[in-house]
């Protein structure tokens, strides 16, 4: 099974080739038989879940702190 991280990035690599294929053919937004398909929303929706996998994948990686004293 994969990690945890493995996962993210592959969620994020999901999503931007989503992302790439939306935009390289754009479609109109339209409503048929009542229901909406809003393709700015849906790059948007995309576009907030590649952002969501950069900030979990960054709070993975390991860190410093650094702090000084008062002498």
């Amino acid at each position: 099974m994969p990690s945890d991280a493995e996962q993210l990035i592959a969620i994020r690599s999901q999503a931007l080739a989503q992302i790439a294929d939306v935009t390289a053919q754009p479609k109109p937004s339209y409503v048929i038989d009542g229901q909406r398909v809003d393709w700015t929303e849906y790059v948007a929706s995309l576009r907030a879940t590649v952002e969501w996998c950069d900030h979990k994948i960054a709070d993975q990686q390991p860190y410093e702190i650094q702090s000084w004293g008062a002498t």
